[in-house]
Formats: structure tokens, sequence, C-alpha cells
């Protein structure tokens, strides 16, 4: 049996582990020593929810990463979203020592990750195997996320001279971009080349949808009662603030959406948050809408006639694999890639929202309303999203996933 370490970048939503906790449960189950590490407070909800091992935070101070939230946000691509997250070179010496702790510490056979530049760097440097699970539009072959405008242009900023200078620290060579180092030396991407395409040459193993539900999950009572002569949407915002104060990456403007177009409706709204609270500012809900922290995907989207959300690559794996439509929100350059690329399947609509001069998101109640009854009303958004959750059945999912890993790890520990 091997020794498998799941990392992850460090951020307080499910995006990354609800692909990644699958297969560390499949693995889990076949028999092998499974950890993961991220420790925040949503994601270490869900690795406990899946009974697997979640590993704290090493016991190191990290300083300020210098982020550029709204840099973050606006990002052409992962090199650019780097570039603007992790701004300090100290931070980016830290949080790699921080990450060789860790696995140095667990000593697994194979790191296996999810968008860690530093997760990534310390597996390099200990020598140790790395397979990464990415998006599509994650992967160094990609467009990035704003390709569909054309050419990226110059001059964008990079983390790639920072990094370098800790690459070289541990004896690594240089990279040109950042984002070469998150694809490992196996590299799986979740969705397929429809929903994820990346360039022809890459070698990279698609392995269809990755969603996270317990095998003896159900949805609570409460859902199953709701009406069924009326339409169940399921708005899900993930995190609706990432801190105290309004950040550009906050998607606290799917509900506030949802709300002045959907209350006092005929709709029945379900609200979920990902293991987050309802913010305070958003008072009380409408009699219409039920809110819980967390509810199981699959079967919530299953259970629903239309997806509403914020534009995460899990949301949008989530509603194609049960032939759900959609409406987005997308509250940051990354989402809208997932949601173009949902579009273009004919799978459901975007509305796109601007900022407001304090950095806050709104979108026009109006075209938001519109697309809903739009998506609601004709059937060929439904159609187009079944005829995808087709397709993604030739994919493997986790199980085709943790086979690949382990055929990897078969291969290169000794």
């Amino acid at each position: 049996m091997a020794r498998f370490l799941f990392t992850m970048l460090l951020s307080d939503d499910l995006g990354l582990p609800t692909r990644l906790v699958p297969i560390a449960r499949m693995l889990a189950d076949r028999g092998h020593d499974v950890a993961v590490f991220n420790p925040l407070p949503a994601p270490a909800s869900l690795i406990e929810d899946a009974g697997l091992k979640s590993l704290p935070m090493p016991a190191r101070v990290l300083p300020d990463a210098g982020s550029d939230l709204a840099g973050v946000g606006s990002a052409w691509d992962v090199e650019e979203l780097f570039g603007a997250l992790f701004a300090r070179e100290d931070f980016i010496r830290e949080a790699t020592a921080l990450h060789v702790d860790l696995v140095r510490d667990f000593a697994p056979d194979v790191v296996v990750d999810s968008f860690s530049l530093f997760g990534c760097m310390a597996a390099r440097a200990l020598k140790i195997p790395l397979a990464s699970v990415l998006q599509g539009n994650f992967h160094p072959a990609s467009d990035g996320f704003l390709g569909w405008k054309g050419p990226r242009p110059e001059g964008l900023v990079t983390a790639a001279p920072a990094v370098n200078k800790v690459l070289a620290e541990y004896g690594l060579a240089p990279v040109e971009r950042a984002v070469e180092l998150i694809s490992g030396d196996l590299s799986l991407v979740v969705g397929t080349p429809e929903t994820d395409p990346v360039a022809a040459d890459a070698t990279a193993s698609w392995v269809g949808p990755i969603v996270w539900q317990r095998g003896d999950a159900t949805l609570p009572d409460w859902v199953a009662a709701l009406d069924r002569s009326k339409p169940v949407l399921w708005v899900y915002s993930g995190n609706p603030r990432y801190a105290d104060a309004p950040t550009p990456v906050d998607s606290i403007v799917v509900i506030r959406a949802a709300i002045a177009a959907l209350a006092d409706t005929s709709a029945q709204v379900v609200l979920t948050t990902g293991y987050q609270e309802v913010p305070a500012e958003i008072g009380a809900l409408p009699e219409n809408f039920h809110h819980a922290a967390y509810l199981p995907g699959r079967a919530m989207a299953e259970r629903s006639d239309l997806m509403i959300h914020h534009g995460g690559h899990s949301s949008v794996m989530t509603g194609l694999s049960t032939g759900t439509p959609a409406v987005i929100v997308p509250t940051m350059t990354e989402r809208q890639s997932n949601a173009r690329h949902l579009a273009a399947l004919g799978a459901g609509e975007i509305v796109i929202p601007s900022a407001t001069a304090d950095g806050e998101k709104q979108i026009s109640t109006a075209d938001f309303s519109a697309a809903v009854n739009r998506v609601l009303r004709e059937a060929s958004y439904r159609a187009s999203a079944r005829r995808v959750a087709e397709s993604m059945k030739q994919y493997g999912g986790a199980p085709q996933a943790a086979d690949l890993i382990e055929q990897f790890a078969h291969a290169t520990v000794r």
C-alpha cells in the first residue's frame, strides 16, 4: 500500500476539496494511507464529512502575502492570478518552507495536488512524485481565463521571478512561468475535452466530472417535501464573504440577486453556502427561501429545475453531470471562463456583474430575472445539459482518477 498526501490552494471554500476528496476517499477505501491538507473551516468540514485524515497547519508563521484581490478577480490566467495573489518574495519563501515541513513530516509516496503552488514546489524540492488534478483553464496548456478575448497581453504581473529565487534555494531549475509548476508528473483534468479544453499536445488525461457526495448521503426531509408542482431553484453562492470587509472576489452578489429577483415568486429557492453562514447584512430571507449551510451536491442538483451559482468549476461539474441547467453570476474571471464554457454548450446563461466604486458587485435584476425565466421556460437548456451529462459517462470520474494515481504510484515508488 502507498501513502498519499493531498494538497491544494488554501482557500476557505469547497471548489478544490470537492474534486480531491472523492479521490482521496476512494484511495483510503482501497487500503492506502491517505491524508488531506486544508485546515481552513469550510474545507476541514468537508474532509471531516468524508472521514479522512486531516492534517493541521504546521507551526510556522507566514508573513502577509501582499495579495491584490482585485487583480486576482480580474486575472487573465493562472500566471497573472499567482502574480496578484503572491506578491511578496518572503511569503513565497515561507509558504514553500511550510509545505516542505508538511510533506517531509508525512513522508508520502505521492503528492496529489490541485492548484497549490507551494505544495507542488515542496514535492519537487523533496523529489516526491507529483500528480495534479486540475480544471482545464488551470492547466499550463490552456488559453487561461480570458483567451476568448484574443492573444494574452504583454507585461502582465507574474510571480515567476520571486518563485525562481526560492526554487534556486532548493537547487531547482528556474521556470519561465509559475503555472508550469502546478502540472504534475501525472496530470489529470477534471471534465472533458468539450467542458475543459487544453492544447492538443498537452500531456494530460481527462477523467470527467468529480463531485463529492458521501455514499449514504440523502437530502433532508424538508427538501423532499417541496411542492413538485413548483420549480425548485438551487442557489449556491460559495463563500459570500472571504473577510470581515468586502473583497473583490466575494460572491454575496449571487444571494442578493436571487433575493431581488425571486422573493415572493412561485419558485422554491434552496440556498446553500458551502459550510458558511449567510452574512448578517442580508437580513431575514424571504418566505420562499430555505437555507442550509451544506447539502449533498449531486442529490440537490438532481432535485433542482435550475442551479444558480457563482461559476465555480465544481458547481459547473455538479450541474452538468446531473443534466441540470444553470444561470451563472461569475464573481471572478476564472469563474467567468467556466461559465462561458457551460453557456457555449447551451446548458445555461451568464449574467455578468459590474463593480461599484467600493469594489462590491451588482447586477441588473431585470437581466437576471430574464435569464432565470428563459432557462426555466425553454427546454433546450435542459436538453443540452442532459446531452453533456450523457457524454460525460464515457469518463470514469473519481474511480478513474484513483486508478491512474495508483498506477502512477506503482510505477514511480521504489
